[in-house]
């Protein structure tokens, strides 16, 4: 990857492959059994400065590019759903008060999330809305200098372990997408609830929950950007966070990869490893092959983000490619283990169940080419 990587992506990505080694992968399993996300983890992220990437250095945050960031994502991706909720509170969370936010909601804001003391949500997905955002039924109607909160948002990762949530709600219904805006709800807010745990198929680590607003009043000095661009603003989030759904089905696939690749060595049939067989050695080659493709595709959007250049649709590509990818590589790895690979002993079973998400997450694989599609003029 020395195309887009520079040096300093290199160290990064040693800092942050060797503390997934040494700090998550040995309670990950654990993580995924208990769906439990390890809060306790959080302040030593902190410190080694993962979660201020790209966040503005006076707040404790650091530069970082977008490839950093992929960078970041790919290796988090081995840790069955904490990954998920680091990006959640990064990408969703703190980027977007960084971006959009006032002085005073940087201030309150960024360095406690910076520094891993307080946890972030994005409340967007509701019950009945998924890929039309246009259809968002939780309303916030301003009375005075509150807004007036009813509704409920569902699959909402953190929702139910962050001390705030950045909700997109309707406060001009008539507008539809032009409507929208995000307010930022504190944990504790009269009104506001915790609804269901629910539990996943996969990356069960990263806790996702409903969340429910009956009257809930929310001072509109918690109005994150302008009244009715909420939209436009969701947008720009979501378009980046494609670039690292890619790089976080990169990263499952990897692992994958990896495993199976070391399995075929030391598994033995019939007097020889099971990868001196063409149907495991042309599967091991197709998974390398389109895992290669993957990494290049993810890393090229990231690129052209950090050039400034329209990366939608690429990170589009990305994504779509890199996530049904690593549900291709999942799939054979589990079945180059064989029995093996189905028991919860290995991590190929839980690798398996958590790379369907990236088909779903941040636009379906349906909503991906839909856009590829406008792009190309369809």
């Amino acid at each position: 990857m020395d195309l887009f990587f520079k040096e300093e992506h290199k160290i990064f990505r040693d800092t942050v492959r060797n503390f997934v080694a040494k700090e998550i992968m040995p309670i990950a399993a654990d993580c995924d059994e208990q769906e439990k996300f390890p809060m306790s983890l959080l302040p030593r992220m902190g410190e080694l400065g993962f979660l201020g990437l790209g966040l503005p250095e006076e707040h404790g945050g650091s530069s970082a590019d977008a490839v950093m960031e992929a960078v970041m994502t790919e290796e988090m991706a081995r840790t069955s759903g904490i990954g998920a909720g680091i990006y959640a509170h990064l990408h969703l969370g703190l980027k977007p008060i960084a971006a959009f936010g006032n002085p005073e909601q940087k201030k309150k804001y960024l360095a406690p999330g910076i520094r891993g003391e307080k946890f972030a949500a994005f409340g967007l997905t509701e019950p009945n809305v998924g890929s039309d955002v246009s259809a968002v039924e939780t309303k916030a109607v301003k009375d005075g200098d509150h807004y007036v909160v009813n509704g409920s948002k569902m699959f909402i990762t953190n929702g139910g372990i962050a001390d705030w949530v950045n909700l997109v709600v309707s406060t001009s219904p008539q507008k539809k997408l032009k409507g929208l805006s995000i307010l930022i709800v504190d944990k504790g807010t009269p009104g506001f609830s915790i609804g269901r745990k629910l539990h996943k198929l996969g990356r069960r680590a990263g806790e996702i929950y409903e969340l429910v607003f009956e009257d809930c009043r929310v001072p509109t000095s918690q109005l994150l950007g302008s009244e009715n661009e909420g939209f436009y603003n969701a947008l720009n989030i979501l378009s980046a966070g494609r670039i690292y759904m890619g790089a976080e089905a990169v990263g499952t696939a990897q692992y994958a990869f990896e495993e199976s690749l070391r399995y075929a060595n030391e598994r033995k049939q019939f007097g020889q490893p099971i990868g001196k067989f063409q149907a495991i050695a042309f599967m091991l080659a197709n998974m390398a092959v389109k895992l290669e493709a993957s990494r290049l595709m993810v890393y090229k959007a990231a690129w052209m983000k950090d050039q400034g250049q329209d990366f939608a649709a690429m990170a589009s590509m990305a994504k779509l490619f890199a996530s049904e990818a690593a549900t291709e590589i999942c799939n054979h790895a589990l079945q180059i283990h064989g029995g093996y690979g189905y028991i919860r002993e290995f991590p190929i079973e839980r690798l398996y169940r958590d790379c369907k998400l990236g088909e779903i997450g941040e636009g379906t694989s349906e909503i991906q080419r839909r856009i590829i599609a406008k792009n190309l003029g369809l």
